[in-house]
């Protein structure tokens, strides 16, 4: 198992400068695996140091410097993918398949695109006279959630390395282990002291350090909106760039001709995959009215077709993956069903034999109302909520009342679905079932977040643009 009591600065793994650590748990048994070091200003002061001393020689290195070490990185991330896949699955509680498939396969997915868009990126573009130049913003601090850890890692870790930016990483204190894994990958690739550095800790302990300090020049965070906004007021008094990937309460629209067979199962496993941890999650189902008790039956259907069980014995669904979440979860339910919304089926009770883990059965409430707090409050579990509608025309209203923008479904006539995607006031949308591409733009409006990542414009967000008048 990785090791995630040592801190890795300045191209050394180090002691950190506190002796405070906390428990890694299985949310599915709840037994520990490991302990996380949690650090201090001290560790946020030594590894902005070391990357600031660092960003001079590393963002004038060349394209095919760059490359090289980006195909190093990947190629180990490739070798070392069952091993990454394990400790997610420990740590957080993904089933076996996910997590070594989709999980572990997000490191290579993100850094092959990377590699791809950066052979062929023009850092110098003319403009009549003028030369553009786009340059590294400078010290970079990179902080990733639990639910995507490897995922969120990379698509922060390869863009910047790329863009010649130097970095610290700050993964989330409950799920460091794929974390302290790419740092050992790193190590071995070659790096030039200081352009990577890893430390752990919580928000308030490390990370408002790293996020207000004056030598980091931007700040990339992914997890709440909650956590989000904290940061960027931190941010604030340096007037230091921000990117923020946060929460989403995405809308799933079946227009009348839909294919409900097709729709409804895919649309239940949809919001359901990762145990419902994923913040572009289809948790707001929004069916023609007429429609509503043939949509019930085949939700129902696919709800308990889901098989719930130990991650290990590769289920389609494994625990909440971590006991705050689970208490989160838990009392939404509770909160909707004290509303007197109508359980479809799910509900507190887990699922037989596994009461010792932070399990909840694929859960989803119908005929919810539009303001209803099921259909308002991101979740974050396996919990979807059915909205009848009774015009097209309502049905995008309702996607668009939201305080999230992240992103949007719609099944039917392709034609039909691509004006109502354009309708929808999301960062993305998903046409008839389509899946993400990781060479387009991920990323919301409102407070779902700003800024891209993935493909170009995750390079992007790495990158000053300069104008040399007179240049070109």
């Amino acid at each position: 198992m990785a090791d995630a009591t040592r801190f890795y600065i300045g191209g050394e793994w180090v002691a950190p400068s506190t002796s405070v650590t906390t428990d890694i748990v299985n949310p599915a048994n709840r037994s520990v695996v490991g302990q996380v070091a949690l650090g201090g200003p001290a560790d946020a002061e030594a590894a902005i140091a070391a990357a600031r001393a660092a960003f001079p020689a590393w963002s004038a290195t060349t394209r095919e410097h760059r490359l090289a070490v980006l195909e190093r990185i990947n190629a180990a991330l490739i070798a070392r993918a069952d091993e990454i896949g394990d400790a997610i699955m420990a740590e957080m509680g993904a089933p076996l398949g996910l997590a070594r498939g989709a999980q572990a396969g997000s490191g290579p997915q993100h850094f092959e695109e990377t590699i791809r868009v950066l052979k062929d990126y023009a850092f110098e573009t003319p403009l009549g006279t003028t030369l553009l130049q786009r340059e590294a913003i400078g010290v970079c601090v990179l902080i990733t959630p639990w639910n995507w850890p490897m995922n969120q890692i990379a698509t922060k870790v390869a863009p910047a390395l790329a863009a010649g930016c130097t970095m610290i990483l700050k993964p989330s204190e409950v799920a460091p282990l794929d974390a302290a894994i790419l740092a050992e990958i790193i190590d071995e690739a070659g790096l030039p002291d200081g352009v990577f550095n890893l430390v752990h800790g919580t928000g308030p302990g490390i990370g408002d350090a790293l996020t207000g300090h004056p030598d980091v020049d931007m700040v990339s965070f992914t997890g709440s909106t909650r956590a989000g906004i904290a940061i960027a007021a931190n941010a604030a008094p340096t007037i230091k760039r921000v990117a923020l990937e946060l929460g989403g309460k995405s809308a799933n629209i079946l227009l009348p001709d839909a294919d409900l067979a097709k729709a409804v199962p895919a649309s239940v496993r949809g919001c359901m995959l990762n145990t419902g941890q994923s913040c572009n999650a289809p948790t707001r189902l929004l069916v023609p009215r007429t429609t509503l008790s043939r949509v019930e039956h085949l939700a129902r259907e696919a709800a308990e077709a889901i098989v719930v069980g130990m991650p290990t014995d590769n289920p389609h669904m494994g625990p909440v993956a971590n006991e705050a979440q689970y208490r989160r979860v838990i009392a939404l339910i509770e909160q909707a069903c004290h509303e007197g919304t109508q359980l479809l089926c799910g509900g507190v009770e887990p699922p037989k034999s596994l009461e010792h883990g932070l399990f909840v059965a694929p859960t989803i409430f119908t005929d919810v109302a539009p303001d209803a707090t099921i259909a308002r409050e991101e979740v974050f579990g396996p919990v979807l909520a059915i909205i009848p509608y009774e015009t097209v025309d309502e049905a995008i209203e309702i996607a668009n009342d939201s305080p999230y923008g992240l992103s949007g479904y719609v099944w039917g006539d392709p034609d039909a679905a691509r004006n109502v995607a354009r309708r929808m006031r999301t960062g993305m949308v998903h046409v008839n079932g389509a899946s993400l591409d990781s060479a387009a733009p991920f990323g919301g409006y409102r407070m779902s977040g700003n800024g891209r990542e993935w493909g170009v414009w995750g390079l992007e967000e790495f990158l000053e643009v300069k104008s040399i008048y007179g240049g070109a």
